[in-house]
């Protein structure tokens, strides 16, 4: 499947914002939506597609996915929660994204974190993660072509494209379900207050 290679090659998976490229000054909203747009348009599944708008800040501010700004400006520190946004709203509802950042926004507040450190170490996850998804498609590929070798079909090429999309989409379900786990495992109290 030699589609899949250009696909993914396509895909900027190691697109990620990193520490140098967040200003260390305050941003206005247009601004972070710019940031992200140029960082993250090779993710974009279309032209139409947005990365970041302002519904969606306005969204994750009223949610309390992100502490609350001062004076209309965003910090280093909301681009970092909205870049880990990003990525988990692929996967997370917007619940499970507020349940998952709480403790980091509280922590924020208090000063109580070393979150360019934190970042960094997701940073080093992601780029990691991405040598390992490599190395499965591949696996995947072949495993998808030994199955379509045993059928004798003249649709072996459609029936090869939906046996590796019901694979791919079939593993993003299995750590989907472990991630949702993993967030439910953060405990809330009695009173209501949660685990850290």
């Amino acid at each position: 499947m030699e589609k899949i290679r250009e696909i993914i090659e396509q895909l900027g998976l190691h697109s990620n914002l990193t520490l140098d490229e967040i200003p260390n000054i305050d941003l206005y909203m247009d601004q972070v939506i710019q940031l992200f747009e140029n960082k993250f348009r090779d993710s974009k599944r279309n032209d139409e597609e947005k990365v970041l708008t302002k519904t969606m800040i306005n969204n994750y501010a009223k949610g309390k996915l992100i502490f609350p700004i001062k004076n209309k400006k965003y910090s280093k520190e909301h681009l970092i929660l909205m870049s880990l946004i990003y990525q988990l709203k692929g996967a997370l509802s917007i619940n499970d994204i507020q349940t998952t950042l709480d403790g980091l926004n509280k922590r924020i507040i208090k000063e109580d974190i070393e979150l360019e450190s934190f970042y960094n170490s997701y940073l080093n996850l992601s780029q990691k993660n991405v040598a390992d998804f490599n190395e499965d498609i591949n696996e995947r590929v072949m495993d998808v072509n030994e199955e379509v070798s045993k059928m004798e079909d003249q649709n072996a090429p459609y029936l090869e494209q939906v046996l590796m999309i019901s694979s791919l989409v079939h593993m993003s379900n299995l750590y989907r379900k472990v991630a949702e786990k993993l967030v439910d495992e953060i405990v809330i109290e009695k009173d209501g207050k949660r685990h850290r």
